[in-house]
């Protein structure tokens, strides 16, 4: 008779959060339900991983939680926010999660793309709540400072993903953002300038000098010893 072993890396043990291997078929199954097209499974799935402490034991499933950052449901997203940021502190015990854990984690956000940041921006602005972890999950990733300037210089973006854009900027203090900064504060000082001698001018013109504060904000982080 063939005796069938569990694989190893599912799970990972040591002197840090550690969990039980007993609990493997029911992590599979609800892995597999963060990738359902049913936005209702893939909240329950998150409940369920989250009740065994997966995401924090398990260098997959934190992989898997990460893939979710642009998940189509915003609520879901925060979820997704709050664990991984969770993830990278340690438990009400003082336990870190382990280190394959935390070396998935930080490999995938150290790589992730505009498109992922503008979704974890517009986490923060329904969420201003998870404001800590979500500085924790961009200070990861070595391009985000290109990312949040890219978004906030985008005249497409929505006004408070690119506000929010700049705070993240200052908060982590991506210096490499500064040229962006200056050049965007020139612009819209410019047009509130002109402004002044034409109140006519229309108001999504308008609306853009809105960001002068955060950028100016950003601007004296950034330049703080």
């Amino acid at each position: 008779m063939t005796t069938h072993t569990q694989p190893q890396l599912l799970f990972v043990e040591g002197e840090t959060s550690t969990g039980s291997m007993e609990l493997f078929p029911s992590v599979w199954s609800a892995a597999e339900n963060l990738s359902a097209s049913s936005s209702h499974l893939r909240h329950e799935a998150i409940d369920q991983l989250e009740e065994m402490g997966a995401p924090r034991l398990s260098p997959l499933i934190a992989y898997l939680f990460a893939t979710r950052l642009t998940d189509e449901d915003l609520s879901l997203r925060a979820r997704v926010v709050e664990s991984l940021g969770n993830v990278l502190n340690p438990d009400d015990k003082g336990n870190s999660a382990p280190d394959k854990v935390r070396s998935h984690l930080v490999n995938h956000l150290s790589q992730i793309r505009q498109r992922t940041v503008y979704s974890i921006l517009q986490v923060a602005a329904e969420r201003p709540d998870l404001k800590f972890l979500i500085t924790r999950l961009l200070n990861i990733c070595p391009y985000a400072g290109n990312h949040l300037a890219s978004i906030l210089a985008d005249r497409s973006c929505a006004l408070e993903v690119r506000k929010l854009a700049a705070l993240f900027i200052g908060e982590v203090g991506f210096l490499d953002a500064i040229p962006t900064l200056k050049r965007l504060k020139n612009r819209l000082d410019s047009r509130q300038t002109g402004q002044g001698a034409m109140p006519f001018a229309p108001p999504s013109m308008a609306n853009e000098t809105e960001l002068l504060p955060e950028i100016s904000q950003a601007l004296v982080l950034l330049s703080s010893p």
